[in-house]
């Protein structure tokens, strides 16, 4: 069934020093292609669907209840996470659903706005059993424009997380989303002084911009949890285009899609190696 990160997963990947996989479902052949891949690499992984993805599809529902559905059927532990909501309905549908963990973003408003949101939607997700991370220290991206000069800063963090309760926390440390290119430069100083300084896993969002020797780092530095989206869209778009140019003929989603839903798994295999130290 689909389990609870803190327990299971990103738990015990900072107890052993080692990386978390949270990666994002866009639609079905994401979250097969995920949990097939860390069926592969023999890991436990977290498949995430943010709002966007929420607003693409329409609803939470459809792609929740499937990505909840390919979780209790997986061979390695896989929890379910909704990622960057900003509504806090959101949070309580996802609640509803299933979803063990969610993610409440309130980066974009005032430290004091920021905290008060996140302390009640912290205090509804703990009494209905499901963990929380925040984000502190807007990392950007999320409508094209990075942001590299934001930063978090630690004794806030440490302050935000003692009022809030949050079982983890998103950072700002050089990463930004929706980046196509792996040149982001980390604050590896900055991620130790954070991982010091505050008592919950810390979490690396916008990594597809991270080289694999830098997420390695990353985690080696104080990271748990690593988000990763764009890379795996990546693939998938040019597994497809690939499949297309050389059938032009092809009407048939399925000859297309399969190998692209393949090329994100490999993938996937990949990354959780590398965020274990075992490839970089």
């Amino acid at each position: 069934m689909p389990l609870t990160p803190t327990d299971t997963i990103v738990g015990p990947a900072a107890r052993g020093g080692v990386g978390a996989g949270a990666f994002n479902v866009v639609q079905l052949e994401h979250a097969e292609a995920i949990v097939s891949g860390a069926e592969a690499a023999q890991r436990p992984v977290i498949l995430q669907i943010s709002e966007n993805t929420v607003r693409y599809h329409g609803a939470l529902a459809p792609i929740g209840l499937a990505a909840l559905a390919i979780a209790r059927a997986s061979r390695v532990p896989v929890a379910v996470h909704l990622d960057h909501a900003r509504s806090t309905e959101l949070v309580h549908e996802a609640v509803r659903l299933g979803f063990t963990s969610v993610m409440f973003d309130a980066s974009g408003l005032p430290y004091e706005k920021n905290l008060t949101a996140t302390r009640k939607v912290a205090d509804h997700c703990r009494a209905h059993g499901v963990w929380v991370e925040a984000e502190l220290g807007e990392i950007g991206g999320k409508d094209g424009a990075h942001t590299p000069g934001v930063r978090t800063d630690p004794r806030e963090a440490r302050d935000f997380v003692a009022a809030t309760g949050v079982d983890a926390l998103a950072v700002a440390v050089g990463s930004s989303h929706a980046m196509t290119t792996q040149d982001a430069v980390l604050d590896f100083a900055l991620i130790t002084r954070l991982r010091d300084a505050v008592g919950v896993p810390l979490v690396l969002h916008g990594s597809s911009g991270v080289a694999d020797a830098g997420l390695a780092r990353a985690v080696e530095a104080g990271m748990t949890k690593v988000n990763i989206s764009t890379r795996l869209n990546k693939e998938f778009t040019r597994a497809a285009r690939a499949c297309l140019e050389a059938h032009p003929e092809t009407v048939d989603p399925r000859t297309y899609v399969g190998p692209a839903r393949d090329a994100v798994a490999g993938e996937v295999a990949h990354l959780l190696a590398v965020l274990h130290g075992e490839s970089a």
